[in-house]
């Protein structure tokens, strides 16, 4: 913007008042089409850019944007199928309202600089995508009263979510699984770690995310004499999934069935099977969760979740005030496919 522009320099040039000027950017449906291209056109000559944006904010009370927070680094908002899909469904629902996306990552190595971001972001609501309940940034928004949807179902008549029923839909996993005979499982979960981290084994204590915790519940429920060890090789990955299943193959005590709270674990998991020689659903099966596109082509047996009408629905709740429902659930469906089979007989 040329130095000494303002909206009253724009206004004087053409002849009309500040206000109308204001109106060709913000509300052009009270101009005619030819007053706002003459106004329009001399704030061009003049190298007037518009009204200033935090201005506009601090005077309307809105920002603008609705900021997506997630517990990983950023990259995984953009290579992680599930959150692709998530993102894509709440971003029609943003453009119809005109309203852009902030993406928060919260890094779990710098708690600190997350509730920073958070405390100082310029948003009208939040979408909480995969944060830990106790995460200090939510106490932030609470305290800045924005308003919240999460994708964790919550316990509190007042909170908004978009949901699935996570135990319900792990529970059809563990009943197909117990129809196959399986008794022994390995089930791959996330943790704070770098994918592909040195793979470890969790208590249920240490899961620390709900929806996983509830996934592993489910499986409990309808496997109560299984064997069920958790395996963690890092946060949400392929490279995780790889890492805990090669882990757990190459050990002297295989189970026969690994479960992946998630498909990009999973079809890791295939992977190490592959390089093993071994066959999914023949040798040992591999269960997913999600139904991600890549999933059907793997031929791996999974929890289908509507991933896309889940990022919308959340949008509708935060942005649409003809959309009344704060509290919405979403079904679930299994998928058998050739990666499960019946238990090797011992």
């Amino acid at each position: 913007m040329a130095p000494g522009v303002t909206i009253k320099t724009v206004a004087q040039a053409v002849g009309v008042s500040p206000s109308t000027v204001s109106n060709a950017y913000n509300k052009p449906d009270q101009l005619s089409a030819t007053m706002r291209e003459r106004i329009l056109a001399k704030a061009a000559e003049l190298g007037y850019a518009g009204p200033d944006a935090s201005a506009r904010a601090l005077r309307s009370g809105k920002a603008g944007a609705v900021g997506v927070l997630f517990t990983d680094k950023l990259a995984y908002a953009f290579s992680d199928p599930y959150a692709v899909g998530f993102l894509a469904g709440l971003a029609e629902v943003a453009e119809e309202f005109v309203t852009s996306l902030l993406l928060m990552p919260l890094d779990s190595s710098d708690i600190e600089g997350g509730t920073d971001a958070v405390r100082q972001a310029a948003i009208d609501g939040a979408a909480i995508f995969c944060v830990a309940p106790g995460h200090p940034g939510l106490d932030v928004l609470r305290k800045r009263r924005i308003p919240t949807v999460s994708t964790d179902r919550g316990a509190h008549p007042d909170t908004s979510w978009v949901a699935i029923d996570e135990m319900e839909a792990a529970a059809k996993l563990g009943q197909h699984l117990a129809r196959l005979g399986h008794r022994d499982l390995v089930v791959l979960v996330d943790n704070t770690e770098a994918a592909g981290s040195r793979p470890v084994e969790l208590s249920l204590d240490q899961v620390g995310y709900a929806d996983c915790e509830l996934r592993i519940r489910g499986l409990q429920k309808e496997m109560p004499d299984a064997r069920i060890r958790l395996v963690s090789g890092g946060h949400n990955a392929f490279s995780s999934g790889l890492a805990g299943a090669e882990w757990v193959l190459d050990s002297q005590d295989r189970p026969t069935a690994i479960v992946g709270l998630s498909d990009v674990q999973a079809l890791g998991a295939m992977e190490a099977m592959k390089t093993r020689g071994l066959v999914p659903g023949r040798d040992l099966t591999v269960v997913g969760f999600d139904d991600i596109p890549a999933a059907e082509a793997a031929g791996l047996t999974t929890i289908r979740q509507p991933i896309k009408d889940r990022g919308r629905m959340v949008g509708r709740v935060l942005l649409d005030p003809g959309f009344t429902d704060h509290q919405v659930m979403l079904p679930t469906e299994l998928i058998v496919r050739s990666s499960s089979g019946p238990a090797p007989r011992s």
